[in-house]
């Protein structure tokens, strides 16, 4: 008797959803092609040098490696994943998918962060994910709550200031 594990689907907002899919297709076509003439070419100049090792045949190695590797983690996040949607009900806690503004204990300035899962997360761009320390402390938070996060630097305290 087999046990089948049920993976937990990648939570993606529509945005996401389409933004990976594009990218796949991009590195499954364009990207191939661009790596592979990378290939020939390094390989056709190794074959006029006496060097037993080409630096360029293995930079382009690399790259197709980096390249297969990106394709089949895409593949994967989109074989199980759920879209997202926060804008279906009125709701007053935090959600995957709310955008929420954040005030942290101590400073004056905002911060405003888009809640998604792990596979779209993109800290610089103010999408954080729901199993970050922070995604996680957000989780079922309502405006005016304080959560606590633990940073290398302590404890830190964020208030949820708005939520949308």
């Amino acid at each position: 008797m087999g046990l089948t594990m049920k993976l937990k689907p990648n939570l993606l907002t529509a945005e996401g959803h389409e933004k990976l899919t594009k990218e796949l297709k991009h590195l499954s076509t364009t990207g191939r092609e661009d790596v592979a003439e990378r290939l020939q070419r390094a390989f056709e100049d190794g074959q006029d040098d006496d060097f037993v090792d080409n630096a360029e045949l293995e930079a382009a190695r690399n790259a197709q490696s980096f390249l297969e590797g990106r394709i089949k983690e895409l593949e994967d996040i989109l074989k199980n994943y759920q879209i997202i949607d926060s804008t279906t009900e009125p709701h007053d806690s935090v959600r995957v998918g709310d955008w929420v503004t954040v005030s942290e204990n101590g400073y004056d300035e905002e911060e405003r962060y888009h809640l998604v899962g792990a596979a779209e997360a993109d800290p610089a761009s103010g999408r954080i994910s729901n199993e970050s320390p922070l995604g996680k402390a957000l989780l079922g938070a309502k405006v005016g709550d304080k959560v606590k996060v633990s940073a290398p630097r302590g404890i830190l305290e964020f208030q949820v200031v708005k939520l949308g």
